[in-house]
């Protein structure tokens, strides 16, 4: 138990250094944009690029991990969806940003550090392999119902299937989680090695990720609070914390995938609600109240959950 805390409860607590050094006027928010641009755009690529480059796959196969995973997506955003519009009489927008608050891991700023703390290499392989077509898949998902959402109850005529899908490619394309994979990649296949001054700069910057990540994170949390919406908003962190990462472990068991991996993908499927929830509500103007607020009451109780399944899993 005592191994559990002191690997899950530093990542909490840098998190809540970074809300206390904003909410004390110690750091502006600007700080938080810019922290957060160093971790997605160089940190967390060059971290993404050392696991690929080192990593032993041993001829494993992704399709049981990523059946795994988005079978717990799946379910828990279906359950979300119709929570929110069934019971609680929202419309279809809203179940919308209801599915995705529940089921979108903020698995690159916690779920990363996390799995790095607790599991070995093999942890951090099964979750480069997810990160590979998670953003995808889930931002393609979304995107597509909200605009089916918004034909339904707004009347308004939405982007067709092809360009929708050209758009998120462009943006793929330049996404440089996807760049540092990608270059991963093709070194690890090409078996050229990183050596020397090139591999010391990659350790230096991939070991700047986690705590950078996590301490933007908290700096990120001030703007945006319990906004409405409390007793959705409460379901929807229930379903996060609880549902999603069961479901995942639940079909990870029942197709014997590898211990470790199956680890990886609970851990990082218990993890807070990632912003892309509250992004997908903005750009579409609909949602931001449960989507801030599944945030912030997520990350809250992260710590306890993110514990609990620690305790379970090892």
């Amino acid at each position: 138990m005592s191994s559990i805390v002191d690997n899950v409860l530093p990542i909490f607590a840098l998190i809540a250094i970074g809300w206390v050094a904003g909410a004390a006027g110690l750091l502006k928010p600007a700080v938080g944009d810019a922290l957060g641009e160093f971790v997605f755009r160089l940190a967390v690529p060059v971290l993404l690029f050392r696991t690929i480059v080192n990593a032993d796959f041993a001829d494993a196969s992704p399709w049981g991990l990523w059946l795994s995973y988005f079978t717990g997506v799946a379910v828990t955003w279906t359950a979300g969806h119709l929570i929110a519009t069934r019971l609680f009489g929202r419309d279809r927008r809203i179940g919308v940003v209801a599915g995705v608050s529940s089921a979108f891991a903020n698995n690159v700023f916690i779920g990363l550090p996390l799995v790095e703390r607790i599991l070995d290499a093999r942890g951090m392989v099964a979750l480069s392999i997810l990160l590979s077509v998670h953003l995808p898949v889930m931002m393609i998902a979304g995107t597509l119902m909200m605009e089916r959402a918004e034909r339904r109850e707004a009347g308004t005529p939405g982007q067709s299937v092809l360009a929708i899908l050209r758009q998120v490619a462009v943006n793929l394309v330049r996404n440089p989680l996807v760049i540092g994979l990608t270059a991963g990649s093709l070194v690890h296949l090409a078996g050229i090695p990183v050596t020397g001054v090139p591999a010391a700069v990659m350790e230096q910057l991939a070991n700047c990720a986690a705590p950078a990540a996590l301490v933007s994170m908290g700096l990120g949390l001030r703007r945006y609070g319990i906004s409405g919406n409390v007793g959705p908003a409460l379901v929807m962190t229930a379903l996060k914390l609880v549902a999603l990462p069961a479901t995942v472990l639940l079909v990870a068991r029942l197709i014997g995938l590898d211990p470790v991996w199956t680890a990886a993908l609970v851990l990082t499927a218990s993890v807070p609600t990632g912003i892309n929830a509250y992004l997908i509500a903005n750009h579409f103007g609909v949602g931001h109240g449960l989507a801030s607020s599944v945030i912030t009451l997520t990350t809250a109780l992260g710590a306890i959950s993110v514990s609990i399944w620690a305790l379970l899993l090892t």
